[in-house]
């Protein structure tokens, strides 16, 4: 457990776990996890996801325990401030940038740069913390918030995540963490800050 108050609660997901239920796995989710242990005390608690993160991805992930701190949290999603650890492949140059590229959703949920007009606008901001022998580790920034965003944008300027199947290569797990997350508490007005501390994983590769 990361954080818990009465309006919010965040844990440190595992690489492996889904958020939240979906049609072919609802009982081993982070949410049905937590929902049991926060119950075991006393009568049964329900939660909300504030938000997802890849099944694939380990780090934040907050979760309300109303529907109206759930909307609260999501109406001033926008002043979030959302920060990534990856790890990828070759050396990315210049060693900061910006990646602005409008990103397209298939059917089959694969994610790529497009110019097509049913494309939306994302912004991702990284910047090298360590330049390996032939992977790098970088912090990124999400400004927007799509599906993929990061992997896909990596993807597309030639230094995919490593262990990301989909738009990169295969690994013991992929090298994407949600490091920290800010935002406003829903009822309290004050910036709430949650980080979870970098996997020894990162270190080792």
């Amino acid at each position: 457990m990361l954080y818990e108050d009465e309006d919010l609660v965040a844990i440190d997901k595992p690489p492996g776990m889904l958020a939240v239920a979906a049609a072919s796995e609802r009982e081993a989710t982070a949410l049905a996890l937590l929902r049991d242990y926060l119950s075991r005390n006393g009568g049964a608690v329900n939660l909300w996801p504030a938000h997802r993160i890849d099944r694939e991805t380990s780090g934040v992930l907050l979760f309300t325990k109303s529907r109206e701190a759930q909307r609260a949290v999501q109406a001033g999603w926008g002043a979030a401030h959302k920060v990534y650890i990856a790890l990828v492949e070759g050396t990315p140059r210049p060693a900061q940038g910006t990646i602005d590229q409008p990103l397209l959703e298939d059917h089959a949920l694969f994610v790529r740069v497009s110019d097509d007009p049913e494309a939306h606008e994302a912004r991702t901001h990284y910047r090298t913390l360590e330049a390996r022998d032939e992977r790098t580790l970088l912090e990124v920034e999400l400004e927007t918030g799509r599906r993929h965003q990061i992997r896909a944008h990596l993807a597309w300027l030639g230094h995919p995540i490593i262990g990301d199947p989909r738009y990169g290569s295969n690994a013991a797990r992929m090298g994407l963490h949600a490091l920290r997350l800010a935002l406003p508490h829903p009822h309290e007005g004050r910036t709430v800050t949650l980080e979870a501390p970098l996997p020894k994983w990162f270190a080792a590769r």
